[in-house]
Order: C-alpha cells, then sequence, then structure tokens
C-alpha cells in the first residue's frame, strides 16, 4: 500500500522538505505537518504497516532509520541520533521496539 493513498502526497512532500537536513527530524511537527494527527486509528495503523517492513508487527529501530523513506522513496535515512531519539519517544514500555498502539499514541500527542 502506498502512502499517497493514505495521505495527501502534497503534505507528504511538504513534511519531507522540511525535515530534509540531518539531524532535523521532528516526529511531533512531521506527523502534523502530514495531517497524520487528524486520522482515525485505522487509518494511522495502515500507516504503521507500510513502516512495518518486515511485517512483524513492530517498528524497530533499524526500520526507524528509513522511517521517511516508508513515506517517499526519496527521503533520507534518518541519523542514529535521531533514531535513537524516535525511539525513545515512542517505546513506552520499554522493550526497544515500537507496537502500533505505541505508534498510534505518539502520533495523536
Amino acid at each position: 500500500m502506498a502512502m499517497s493513498s493514505i495521505l495527501n502526497t502534497d503534505n507528504i512532500k511538504k513534511a519531507l522538505d522540511a525535515f530534509a537536513v540531518a539531524d532535523s527530524f521532528d516526529h511531533k511537527k512531521f506527523f502534523e505537518m502530514l495531517g497524520l494527527k487528524t486520522k482515525s486509528f485505522d487509518e494511522v495503523k495502515k500507516v504503521f504497516t507500510v513502516l512495518d517492513a518486515d511485517n512483524s508487527g513492530f517498528i524497530e529501530e533499524e526500520e526507524l532509520k528509513f522511517v521517511l523513506k516508508g513515506f517517499a522513496k526519496d527521503g533520507r535515512d534518518l541519523t542514529d541520533k535521531e533514531t535513537k531519539a524516535f525511539l525513545k519517544a515512542a517505546d513506552k514500555d520499554g522493550d526497544g521496539k515500537i507496537g502500533v498502539e505505541e505508534f498510534a499514541a505518539l502520533v495523536k500527542e
């Protein structure tokens, strides 16, 4: 499933452009710019499913590095610093990965 079937392509482009520079990623602003905060749980779950590249039911740290590429193929990789900060913000149960409930909660923050 393509992100463009869930989110507005102009919003995706603007959000990716806003965080094109390394160490500039802010998940709260990113989700807001995408319009993801206003989406239903089912729509957020669809986004989660696209980002869960290995279909494990979780977004692991390795997958987080490539999260922007999940929105558009030309998205940049997150730096290690950005990846760790993103994981820390979302991983509420401390298991080192992000479940769908944790992801949905992070999006709605």
